[in-house]
């Protein structure tokens, strides 16, 4: 199977799990799998959430910005893979002044 990204709608949510500003993203979701391409502008974030029924994995592909990982303030850039598993939280914030921070992310259902 293909996701072709480049064609798909890009959805704008606003202040995305109590973030700030909005994260732009494209979503492939078939029940099982949520595979996604983000976008977070300059200080735009995802608000912290827990992952009770899934995992996320976080790839950064362009910027650089701040996880938070279980209450844990980390820098995650550009080529680094950040892993959420089932029962913890995070929170993802671009904290630079000038670049988007542009990441692919995976949320599989757990059971």
């Amino acid at each position: 199977m293909i996701i072709d990204f480049p064609n798909m709608i890009v959805e704008s949510l606003p202040n995305f799990k109590g973030g700030e500003k909005e994260y732009s993203v494209q979503t492939y979701n078939d029940g099982e799998c949520k595979i996604m391409h983000g976008i977070l502008i300059p200080g735009a974030s995802i608000g912290e959430h827990a992952h009770e029924t899934n995992a996320e994995v976080i790839f950064v592909i362009a910027g650089s910005g701040t996880l938070i990982d279980d209450g844990e303030k980390k820098v995650l850039r550009a080529g680094q893979c950040a892993y959420c598993p089932k029962g913890h939280s995070h929170s993802l914030i671009n904290s630079s002044e000038t670049d988007d921070l542009e990441f692919y992310a995976c949320v599989p259902e757990l059971r």
